[in-house]
């Protein structure tokens, strides 16, 4: 297939993309919010780190980043196909991509934190999303070692242990 677009305003509409507040990113954080995580999108911590990670949970000792399937190259996705055109030079592209994600996860596990990667494809409509709310909890992980620590725990009559929140 031919491209409709003449170079020039192919140019244009490539400009376009946005790198940062995009829709997936957007839905990401709502949802996050929802749930009752709290994080940094442009904190400090944000910047100095790896890859400048979209969200960070501090708290949780984790980062998130959203990848677009077509930009990361997500295989098995409808969202990704490989442009027939100048194919050479996307598929140096988006290796090239790919190998950055995983140096940078690579740099940010030897920092010590935990690193979820969500593909667009995971927020682009709501059964999607709510398929992602229910994994979130057990993909950003477990709760802080101080938090477990501060928490009563107490043992019924019946030796069945239940937690008490203090």
């Amino acid at each position: 297939m031919v491209d409709i677009f003449t170079p020039e305003q192919r140019s244009h509409i490539m400009s376009q993309i946005r790198g940062r507040d995009t829709k997936p990113e957007l839905a990401l954080r709502s949802m996050l919010h929802r749930m009752g995580y709290r994080f940094t999108v442009n904190g400090p911590k944000n910047k100095r780190l790896p890859g400048r990670p979209d969200v960070v949970l501090p708290k949780h000792g984790t980062v998130v980043f959203v990848h677009g399937c077509f930009w990361h190259g997500h295989e098995n996705c409808a969202d990704f196909k490989m442009p027939k055109s100048r194919r050479a030079w996307w598929k140096a592209k988006i290796c090239g991509n790919k190998a950055r994600d995983e140096r940078v996860q690579a740099e940010l596990r030897v920092l010590g934190w935990h690193v979820v990667t969500i593909w667009a494809c995971a927020l682009k409509n709501i059964h999607a999303r709510m398929w992602l709310e229910a994994r979130m909890p057990s993909l950003i992980g477990p709760q802080p070692v101080e938090e477990v620590i501060s928490e009563t725990w107490k043992v019924a009559e019946d030796e069945t242990p239940y937690r008490v929140n203090s």
